[in-house]
């Protein structure tokens, strides 16, 4: 057995705690958390880029339009293909002159020319016409198309983000505010108490001060619980596990630009307005695509091989089977039973819709910018307002306060005083995610964010 010594040896214990943490590490990881992280708005934005699913699919999107273009373009050259094939075809038992050394075995299929054909071939194939370069345009019209869409993604993407980035700040501000309440509240019962004890105030104002710690320890569970649904909401765009600790770290509040400017980049920069033009264009080359129907093709061809009853380039008696021979093709419409003039009708309604929903986008921008721009500037003008409430409130407690303890106030005087400062706080943080959320408005609309 070992010794009383060795088992309170400290180098021992030390060893054993060292294994026992590591043990309990490894059942339990969620003990041993890491430390939070503090996360700022662009940091958000890239996470949730490629952690949304609805993004990662408008992306997929964009890309695929991408190569429907390149397949488009690709339309339009001639195709190459080197074709190979061996024909037997059963003899009918009589003999004919269709081969190249005269008498022999006659087919019993009369399109085939002998009982044994070889053909291999390099052939090339071209088809010309309205339809197939007017897919082209259309190709990148959808192009863009797409791309527009996928900016409009990204940013109702950022949007969201925004939002819920702005609401944690919000949150973890409002859950300062009731703390410092909460603590405010604590210490004005100790206040209280010690001047029952000094026989100075009554017991009803020590009885006040309990009632309004009690309200702020509740008013501080629900901001807690608040900040915690916040940041879970955030976090599942930005990590594997939402739970995942983490902390909202502060930016500086920028300035409001002027309205000339915000005007300026909305008109240059604003995805739905350039994805209903590109619609409009689109729809504008489907109408084109379906009047090319009344147009002929033109379809070439060039063939470069052999095709004969041996597979050689030179076959009996020297008769040489290498050679090419070429056509063209024109194929004029003549009817079909108005169906291309009920194509062309029905992409002339989709242009009408098209063009709708464009004068729609145009009076749509015009209205958000002016709403969100005098969103923005109230929120702006109030923020200075808000900030000198608060220092205000935090004077007025402070003096309350003092006036309290020489006897000169009452208790709810400091009561009325600390909920004065606590709800300055608590609308001083609203408007400032209101002023940051108005400003991102603005971005969104310009294409700065």
């Amino acid at each position: 057995m070992p010794s009383t010594h060795t088992l309170w040896n400290p180098a021992m214990r030390h060893m054993r705690c060292v294994a026992a943490c590591a043990l309990v590490a490894g059942a339990w990881p969620h003990l041993f958390a890491q430390q939070p992280q503090a996360i700022t708005l662009d940091e958000a934005l890239s996470r949730a880029r490629a952690n949304e699913p609805a993004f990662a699919a408008a992306a997929a999107a964009s890309q695929s339009a991408a190569l429907d273009r390149s397949i488009a373009r690709a339309a339009l050259l001639p195709s190459v293909v080197y074709h190979n094939s061996y024909l037997y075809t059963q003899p009918n038992g009589a003999t004919n002159q269709a081969g190249v050394t005269g008498a022999q075995a006659a087919p019993k299929f009369i399109a085939n020319n002998t009982v044994h054909e070889y053909v291999s071939q390099g052939v090339v194939n071209e088809t010309i016409g309205v339809a197939q370069l007017t897919a082209v345009s259309r190709a990148s019209a959808a192009q863009a198309i797409a791309t527009a869409d996928l900016e409009i993604a990204r940013r109702g993407l950022t949007a969201t983000v925004t939002t819920l980035f702005y609401g944690t700040a919000t949150a973890e501000s409002k859950r300062d505010v009731e703390q410092r309440a909460a603590d405010e509240a604590s210490s004005f019962v100790k206040l209280t108490t010690q001047r029952e004890d000094a026989r100075e105030a009554a017991h009803a104002d020590v009885l006040k001060a309990q009632l309004t710690l009690q309200q702020r320890q509740r008013d501080l569970d629900d901001a807690t619980l608040a900040l915690e649904k916040a940041r879970l909401d955030l976090g599942v765009l930005l990590f594997p596990d939402p739970r995942s600790p983490y902390t909202i770290a502060s930016s500086d509040t920028k300035p409001l630009p002027t309205q000339a400017e915000i005007e300026v980049a909305a008109r240059l920069n604003n995805p739905d307005l350039r994805s209903a033009l590109e619609t409009v264009h689109a729809a504008d080359l489907d109408v084109r695509a379906a009047r090319a129907a009344y147009l002929p093709d033109i379809a070439l061809n060039y063939t470069y091989g052999i095709d004969a009853a041996h597979f050689a380039t030179n076959g009996p008696d020297q008769v040489h089977n290498l050679g090419y021979s070429a056509s063209a093709t024109l194929d004029i419409p003549v009817w079909d039973w108005l169906s291309t003039q009920h194509k062309v009708r029905q992409a002339q309604i989709a242009r009408a819709s098209a063009k709708v929903a464009l004068t729609s986008a145009q009076r749509t921008l015009i209205a958000q910018l002016q709403e969100f721009y005098n969103e923005a500037a109230l929120a702006e003008h109030q923020l200075t307002s808000l900030k000198l409430t608060v220092d205000t409130a935090r004077e007025s407690l402070r003096l309350t306060r003092l006036r309290y303890t020489s006897g000169e106030a009452t208790v709810l005087e400091v009561v009325d005083a600390q909920s004065s400062l606590t709800t300055a706080e608590l609308g001083a943080a609203d408007g400032a995610a209101r002023y940051q959320l108005a400003l991102a408005n603005l971005q969104l609309l310009t294409g700065t964010i």
